[in-house]
């Protein structure tokens, strides 16, 4: 290394990406390429502080740092202080800035940003499993699935797979008809796994007549038929009673309560969805 270079340490209590970036949009300010960035990721201890400066002290060193615990910033800011090395605190500003207009004090947890990023890309995983697996479009889901919901026709299913699947739930559903026999999967998986979705027969009649208008058909129809609808829940409840699974009444319950029952019930089941328990 000549007299020219320069090298940037990015220290970090979680994994430095922040700083880094920050160090790498200033130095695509200078016209120079003799740097080299040095990133130390998860410090958690003083003794791991010294010895990167202790490191740095032989060179011509800059420490850009995100340090959310108090102690170990202080610390490194001291310590940097006493070597006369040049740092730059990236979060302390913009916590401080932010706390002040919040009127809020700070977490001070590390890696925060990453746990986030993380429950969004599983939301995000969660919701096309869901889609995946609507309708029964494809049985194997169901051993992958947290939950499998399964019901007649405009019971809910569809509705409650999307939003339990904001939960962060992989979700799957199966329509129970009287002519098509579910799939074998639905007898090969754990049953405290399955919630069956039933509903009053006066407003599921209501529900399909404005389902077949909306459709520009006629309300006379089979599908929106008394003697259908009850041939289907009695189908139905005679699949669930095999299965031996909960059965939740969506009729006059808006989707975000059944969900919160879905959820009740498998918390007082001591049922661990993501364990396969």
């Amino acid at each position: 290394m000549n007299n020219n270079d320069v090298v940037i340490y990015i220290i970090s209590d979680s994994i430095g990406e922040t700083a880094e970036q920050v160090a790498k949009a200033a130095i695509s300010q200078f016209d120079t390429e003799n740097y080299e960035l040095r990133r130390f990721p998860f410090i958690t201890e003083r003794n791991q502080i010294l010895e990167i400066l202790e490191e740095a002290k032989n060179e011509r060193p800059v420490i850009v740092f995100t340090m959310v615990l108090e102690e170990l910033k202080d610390y490194l800011v001291n310590e940097a202080d006493k070597k006369g090395i040049a740092h730059i605190d990236v979060m302390s500003p913009v916590i401080k800035s932010i706390g002040s207009v919040l009127n809020f004090v700070p977490k001070r947890e590390p890696g925060l940003i990453r746990r986030l990023d993380e429950k969004y890309f599983k939301k995000v995983e969660a919701i096309e499993f869901a889609v995946k697996y609507d309708d029964g479009k494809d049985p194997r889901g169901l051993k992958k699935a947290d939950i499998v919901l399964i019901g007649i026709s405009r019971t809910s299913k569809t509705p409650l797979s999307m939003y339990l699947a904001h939960k962060n739930m992989k979700v799957a559903n199966v329509p129970l008809v009287p002519e098509v026999a579910p799939p074998k999967e639905i007898y090969e998986i754990n049953p405290k796994k399955i919630i069956g979705l039933t509903t009053n027969p006066m407003k599921l009649i209501e529900i399909r007549q404005e389902r077949l208008k909306a459709l520009g058909l006629k309300h006379e129809a089979n599908y929106a038929s008394m003697e259908r609808i009850l041939e289907e829940l009695d189908y139905a409840e005679e699949i669930m009673k095999k299965l031996n699974c909960p059965v939740i009444d969506v009729s006059s319950k808006a989707v975000e309560e059944s969900a919160s029952i879905i959820l009740e019930i498998f918390r007082e089941i001591g049922y661990r969805v993501r364990n396969g328990k």
